[in-house]
């Protein structure tokens, strides 16, 4: 279709959207600023702001170590259960501990323990690199033992499934892929993958932290094994917020944690000098949860949670086909290449775009512009639509301001430049 490339058309959208109300539950002290970057780290909840001054000044200090019977304690199972109902996962699947990348590494261990004797990891080159470090750390700490097989992309957009197809057999113990790609925001098939997977006996892990509140997820009638994800992006948990694991629950008796820790303890004020696991999902938290960031995940949660994650999602697929058509007919012209999934099926909730002069581009959105998106190697800039506060306008005005970075030159200034964080 061809759309109206004005901003009255965008205006027109945001009037019929019943999810615009809650923009105003975020923090904005720039409103001239287009935040395109929610994929990477979400806004701050304003609700956040009152909470962390209560843990801070009350909680901390008034209430002291009193705090730990008034709810801290309890935070990683309260806050988890609330998770769960984003992912399609029952309330005691899923818990808050430490960060994405030391969960898989914990739940990598325990599934590799879990199925001796086979020697195959699945991934793909899609996967967080995150992710196959510490797929690779694993290997290299139980011995070499273990075959990491990769499968490739052939355009580096689209998931490789077949090849992953091909490479499952009887040897495998695990295979272990991002719900949705980091760079292109390609969006596999769950139950699909994890059918084949289980057809032939191996353990499935999904990192599920480029979809987890943008993307409806449903872990349990997917029958996946184990999930971890991250809350600092769509779940507006604040920089560096823990993250959370799911394991589901006829598994967990089975699964040991392989960082045993006091939290983990099933009794832990016995002080006994051995180590019992607890049991249930308690068992896979290991050192003392750091409760202010922790708890400060929740009031995103909670706008999550109140605005429907399928209505969430249906605002999402708009939003991202109104941009995807912008770029035809807007930007397409002047260079910029489509590095997403057409079909919204197989899509995420962002957008990357290629340009040969990508990372200058971004650059000059961000230090001249006003618009604030992101860049990954070697072209992508990447558009994260946050569907509970980017509007249609927002959308608008980005592509409207990286025609005028191209056509303007604003690139040229900064092909130098290359900043620590992009």
């Amino acid at each position: 279709m061809t759309i109206p490339l004005d901003a009255a058309y965008a205006d027109q959208l945001d009037a019929a959207d019943d999810l615009a109300g809650l923009r105003q539950a975020f923090v904005n002290d720039e409103p001239d600023l287009i935040y395109l970057d929610g994929n990477s780290l979400g806004r701050l909840p304003r609700a956040t702001a009152d909470l962390a001054a209560d843990l801070v000044r009350r909680q901390w200090g008034t209430r002291l170590i009193r705090g730990w019977n008034e709810g801290w304690f309890e935070l990683p199972e309260r806050i988890g259960a609330k998770i769960a109902r984003l992912i399609g996962a029952e309330p005691d699947e899923v818990i808050v501990a430490d960060s994405t990348s030391v969960n898989l590494f914990k739940l990598v261990i325990a599934a590799l323990r879990a199925r001796p004797g086979r020697e195959r990891i699945i991934s793909d080159d899609l996967n967080f690199p995150s992710d196959l470090y510490i797929l690779q750390g694993v290997a290299d700490l139980l011995g070499g033992r273990h075959e990491i097989a990769m499968a490739y992309s052939s355009d580096g957009i689209h998931g490789p499934v077949e090849t992953i197809l091909g490479l499952l057999d009887h040897n495998t113990a695990l295979l272990t892929l991002s719900h949705v790609a980091f760079k292109s925001g390609f969006l596999y098939d769950m139950p699909a993958l994890t059918a084949a997977a289980h057809a032939v006996g191996a353990l499935v892990l999904w990192d599920v932290s480029h979809s987890v509140g943008a993307v409806p997820i449903n872990l349990s009638e997917s029958g996946a094994d184990l999930a971890i994800g991250c809350c600092y992006k769509y779940l507006n948990g604040g920089p560096g917020a823990p993250a959370f694991l799911y394991i589901r629950r006829d598994l967990q008796a089975q699964l040991v944690n392989p960082i045993a820790g006091w939290m983990g303890q099933r009794n832990l004020f016995n002080f006994d000098l051995d180590y019992e696991p607890a049991p249930g999902l308690r068992r896979f938290l290991t050192g003392t949860p750091p409760v202010v960031s922790l708890a400060l995940i929740e009031p995103g949660v909670d706008l999550l949670l109140a605005a429907g994650i399928d209505r969430l999602r249906a605002k999402s697929l708009a939003q991202t086909e109104y941009l995807i058509e912008l770029w035809q007919q807007r930007l397409a012209p002047l260079g910029y290449t489509l590095n997403s999934p057409r079909d919204p099926a197989r899509r995420g909730s962002h957008i990357s775009l290629g340009h040969p002069e990508g990372l200058g581009i971004d650059l000059a959105l961000i230090n001249e512009l006003g618009v604030l998106p992101d860049f990954r190697a070697p072209d992508n800039i990447r558009l994260g639509v946050a569907p509970i506060y980017t509007s249609f306008r927002d959308i608008y005005t980005a592509v409207e301001r990286m025609a005028q970075a191209v056509t303007e030159q604003r690139y040229l200034k900064y092909r130098d430049h290359r900043p620590a964080v992009t």
